[in-house]
Formats: C-alpha cells, sequence, structure tokens
C-alpha cells in the first residue's frame, strides 16, 4: 500500500540539497527513517 505525503516547496528544496543526485526522496527519507531507528530515536518517550 502506498501513500501520498505532501511536503512544502520549502521542505521539498532542503531534501534536494541534502540527497545524492540519483537518489529519490522517497529513497533519502527511508535512509533517515533507518538512521533514527538505529540510533534508538523511535524509541524515545514523545516522538
Amino acid at each position: 500500500m502506498s501513500r501520498t505525503v505532501e511536503l512544502s516547496d520549502d521542505l521539498a528544496d532542503r531534501l534536494d540539497e541534502h540527497r545524492a543526485e540519483d537518489e529519490s526522496i522517497e529513497e533519502f527519507i527511508e535512509e533517515l527513517v533507518n538512521i533514527y531507528e538505529q540510533e534508538g530515536r523511535f524509541s524515545d518517550p514523545g516522538l
């Protein structure tokens, strides 16, 4: 199942500044989630 997420133009531009040239926004976000999971950030209270 896929979902649509709306991003502001400003946030999309910020993502574009950080991702690799051949990397999609979806791939970049997946990488960010993987980093957060590895660091245990999603298990912190309040997230």
